[in-house]
């Protein structure tokens, strides 16, 4: 069930000589999580305003990047001792608005029902993993469509210029990705 978030360890160990430069320059998680909200923005203005087909290397660069913050803002934290719960919800709310940025970028291409359609949907796995983990359950990630199926999904968007289809596959790939994680937090012994 874990997708593409199953390649996670081996691309954060691809990051590690990126990781100890931030370490050694003492960057700020917070800075690397703002970092990514910026790429989502470039990715998804990338979107809405390149050619199709054009519009594909910019926004797979982007995206690429914003995968690489989110995943570098937390270790860096942990490799500083800098974790704090003001990081971990600034975390979580940038993930929050770095996906819902990318998605907004299709406000040009498709119906506005679709692209809050997908919004929302792409919000509710996060959120049930999240409320899993308040209620003490280990943090569920992954799924059928998580995060950086979601990324793949927009750079085949730009390169192909199927809008409507990719925004669908996100907002029912999502729906079923959240009930996939609802479905093993009713499993989850207590």
């Amino acid at each position: 069930m874990n997708g593409l978030y199953a390649l996670k360890p081996w691309y954060a160990d691809r990051l590690s000589g990126a990781r100890a430069a931030l370490v050694r320059h003492e960057v700020s998680p917070d800075t690397l999580t703002a970092a990514g909200v910026v790429s989502a923005a470039g990715a998804a203005a990338a979107l809405a305003w390149l050619p199709t087909g054009l519009a594909a290397l910019p926004v797979a660069v982007l995206l690429a990047a914003r995968l690489a913050f989110a995943n570098l803002d937390g270790a860096l934290a942990r490799d500083t001792g800098r974790t704090t719960r003001r990081g971990a919800v600034l975390n979580e709310l940038g993930d929050r608005a770095a996906d819902l940025l990318v998605l907004a970028g299709f406000l040009t291409l498709a119906p506005l029902w679709l692209v809050a359609a997908a919004g929302l949907a792409a919000t509710l796995p996060s959120w049930v993993s999240l409320a899993g983990a308040a209620a003490g359950a280990p943090r569920r990630n992954g799924g059928p469509v998580g995060k950086t199926e979601r990324c793949l999904l927009v750079v085949v968007a730009a390169a192909s210029g199927w809008a409507v289809p990719v925004l669908a596959v996100i907002a029912a790939g999502s729906l079923l990705t959240a009930a996939a994680r609802l479905a093993w937090l009713w499993r989850e012994p207590a």
